[in-house]
């Protein structure tokens, strides 16, 4: 079962993904763009709550109608194939060839799941399919942003993973280090918990996700600037058991609401280098470094005025 297609076409090469119910049969064509993390999928809610809406009309002894009708469960689908016919879920998510699941779709008692999850979750970073310029700034699709420049990237299980954005990165310069509370520690969403230094000056950024840090990227202790090089993937600062995802989820912005957020800030940014340094607001490229070649932006402004924010104020979307 190919769980993967590319496409290539003259403005690049876009990846095709199958999402659970399309490799499963049940739904003729759907991609999935957040790397199979259905619990903030709309689709994949929707298609569960006709498939159950079906299943309930099927256990009063009436067959549903329609086309609507033959929805079941993607799970409940594969479950008629022959045992050595079934796909696992890592197969599923194209991070393996093809293995066969054993244990009927319960993940939570799988050997090879448990082995799976400890050998390659923590050590592998989800590359965003696609990464998008906003105002001469990086934003991948499929992760979530908190207004106070830090990113979330859901994972299995309730695990999030965390990070500083390309916008605050740039505009703080690369930082020597990056700090994290220690695993084990609780972080809430919306205080600041991940500290960044740069020489002697030092920036407090947000948590967008509440719950239990379960890893550290120890990388950024010695080298912060790594997060600059790479802050959607290689740079990541932390993973969090996630005490209510969905409800942090709907504090946070995705897509084209991060795309104003960012288009927002920038302009907030050329409306202070106007200020203090006129002849550099030219509106071109703002460079890697903003505070390293604006100094006069002063940090401790800098990092008042986009970083260090109260509890999120814009209402649940």
């Amino acid at each position: 079962m190919k769980t993967t297609f590319q496409i290539n076409g003259n403005v690049g090469e876009t990846r095709f993904t199958p999402c659970f119910w399309m490799q499963a049969g049940v739904a003729r064509k759907k991609n999935c763009a957040i790397s199979f993390e259905c619990a903030a999928c709309r689709y994949d809610r929707a298609m569960r709550r006709v498939a159950g809406e079906n299943r309930r009309t099927r256990l009063a002894g009436r067959e549903p109608a329609g086309r609507r009708g033959r929805i079941v469960f993607w799970r409940d689908k594969l479950l008629k194939l022959a045992a050595w016919k079934r796909p696992c879920l890592h197969h599923m998510r194209g991070r393996i060839g093809f293995r066969a699941c054993t244990n009927a779709y319960n993940c939570g008692d799988c050997e090879f799941d448990q082995y799976f999850q400890d050998q390659f979750t923590v050590h592998t970073v989800v590359r965003p399919v696609r990464v998008l310029d906003v105002e001469g700034f990086r934003m991948p699709q499929g992760y979530y942003f908190h207004e106070g420049h830090t990113w979330l990237k859901i994972e299995e299980g309730g695990m999030a993973r965390v990070g500083i954005d390309d916008f605050a990165l740039r505009l703080m310069g690369p930082p020597d280090r990056i700090e994290s509370p220690l695993v084990g520690k609780t972080v809430q969403q919306g205080r600041p918990h991940i500290r960044a230094r740069r020489g002697e000056n030092v920036a407090d950024l947000i948590s967008p996700v509440s719950g239990v840090v379960t890893d550290i990227n120890p990388r950024l202790r010695e080298k912060g600037g790594i997060a600059n090089e790479s802050p959607y993937a290689d740079g990541w600062v932390m993973r969090v058991h996630a005490r209510n995802l969905r409800g942090d989820l709907r504090r946070l912005r995705m897509g084209s609401e991060t795309r104003e957020m960012l288009e927002a800030e920038v302009d907030r940014l050329y409306g202070l280098i106007e200020e203090v340094a006129p002849l550099a607001a030219d509106g071109g490229f703002l460079g890697t470094d903003i505070y390293g070649s604006l100094p006069s932006l002063g940090w401790g402004r800098i990092t008042e005025m986009f970083l260090n924010l109260p509890q999120i104020s814009f209402p649940p979307h």
